[in-house]
């Protein structure tokens, strides 16, 4: 099967080299009109003399004159056709050469058997095919063998060419002397204009082959920095999974230390209570208890619905101020301490994820001020101001002198990041956080309360 080129089989040559290679056509054309222009004039004067049969006889040819020049054009434009005529593998760049060569020795004939250039011709065609120049050697010195044959008058013991040097004497010897030069001057100027072409495409295949070098090192260029940055990308996919996991687990731990911890508290708050009553109430005992109870099981529901989804069980079944007053409630009843519950503005849509974290922070506030301040008396104030939902939670406790951020304020600051918000706090009188949430429905909640 023979191999084919994935791109054009001959140079799209431009430029200089293009305008040379058509001048090398057309000055052909114009040598080989004069040759048999010529020829055909001195071969009809010969006729119109009567010196017809002498002509034969000293010529040896019997050619129509007015033939000379037509079948030499029919021949040259076949050649030209030829040279036009794109291959796209070996086999018929073969055949078009030998095509050509067979058409360049007719037209060799034509002329009297004294014009070879038609073999650069074929030539610069041949060295502008896209081919390694293994097989390119080949065909030159192929046609190589063929300029010998034709110049070494091999072909004239066998046929009968039209001389001209014979034709030519019909003119005066300076006539033909001049002729004789022009035709020299033409073969010169042909080789010339050869040898300028073969010099400007060699510059432009080598100028092709630097641009090919230079696209290719752009390319490896490329890929080096392609290569850095699939390394980058897996480095940084690495961390964004690495990052994912962690935020993961301090999530669930989070939701383990919110639940647990607010459900433990008020266990351990109540059942405090119900050592000190135990003895001079003991129906009050009996209803802290049941109040401990549902705390317990309020927390174990919890746990399995933070195990499950990682979201509070009451904002599951209720919206989120629902939620709060149920939290408040219970932790009263559990605990026996006073929450005063305020908020200005409709807890209304709000995301998912907004919802947990107003929820998480009010349980955690509120379970801090009852485990680590001693308080018995908190202050929750929700309002909204300037787009912000502002949550103010105070308590009497014992308060701190300097605030180590625990667990549960380090989870708090977690969940305010991850919405834009900030967090405040302060130990000095009982203790104090402040919360600050973006909201993102913008004025509808006051557009419809108006």
């Amino acid at each position: 099967m023979e191999e084919r080129s994935t791109n054009k089989n001959q140079y799209e040559i431009t430029g200089v080299t293009a305008q040379l290679f058509y001048l090398m056509q057309l000055f052909n054309c114009l040598v080989i009109m004069f040759f048999t222009l010529v020829t055909a004039h001195a071969m009809h004067g010969f006729i119109l003399e009567g010196n017809a049969f002498h002509l034969i006889t000293k010529c040896h040819a019997t050619i129509v004159y007015w033939k000379i020049p037509v079948v030499a054009g029919i021949l040259y434009i076949s050649l030209l056709f030829l040279l036009s005529i794109e291959c796209t593998n070996h086999i018929e760049l073969i055949v078009k050469l030998w095509l050509e060569i067979m058409i360049g020795a007719g037209i060799f004939y034509y002329t009297g058997l004294s014009y070879t250039v038609m073999v650069l011709l074929i030539l610069a065609d041949i060295v502008r095919n896209r081919i390694d120049w293994g097989k390119k050697i080949m065909y030159i010195i192929l046609l190589s063998c063929v300029d010998l044959v034709l110049n070494g008058n091999v072909l004239s013991r066998y046929i009968s060419p039209v001389s001209v040097n014979q034709i030519w004497t019909y003119y005066r010897s300076d006539v033909a002397a001049v002729f004789s030069g022009a035709v020299n001057i033409m073969f010169l100027i042909d080789v010339f204009i050869f040898i300028l072409y073969m010099v400007f495409l060699i510059l432009e295949q080598m100028s092709e082959k630097e641009r090919i070098a230079a696209l290719y090192r752009e390319l490896s260029i490329a890929n080096k920095k392609l290569a850095e940055a699939n390394k980058q990308l897996e480095e940084y996919t690495e961390e964004l999974v690495s990052a994912a996991e962690t935020r993961e687990r301090n999530r669930f731990a989070q939701e383990i230390h919110d639940t647990l911890g607010h459900a433990l508290t008020g266990i351990v708050t109540g059942i405090e209570a119900c050592i000190m009553l135990m003895d001079i109430a003991p129906d009050a005992t009996k209803d802290q208890l049941k109040a401990i109870e549902e705390v317990a099981r309020q927390g174990i529901t919890d746990v399995r619905q933070s195990v499950k989804a990682l979201r509070p069980d009451a904002l599951e079944r209720l919206k989120l101020e629902d939620a709060l007053l149920k939290i408040i409630d219970e932790t009263m009843r559990s605990t026996g301490i006073t929450i005063n519950y305020n908020c200005t503005t409709p807890l209304l849509d709000f995301s998912q994820y907004e919802e947990d974290a107003i929820y998480r922070i009010v349980q955690e506030s509120v379970t801090n001020a009852i485990r680590h301040g001693k308080a018995d008396v908190i202050d929750i104030d929700i309002g909204r101001e300037d787009g912000f939902l502002n949550i103010k939670i105070k308590d009497n406790g014992i308060g701190c002198g300097k605030v180590y951020k625990g667990f549960g304020l380090h989870h708090m600051q977690e969940r305010l990041s991850l919405l834009n918000g900030s967090l405040k706090y302060d130990g000095s009188h009982g203790f104090t956080i402040e919360a600050s949430i973006p909201i993102r429905w913008g004025n509808s909640v006051e557009e419809k309360e108006d």
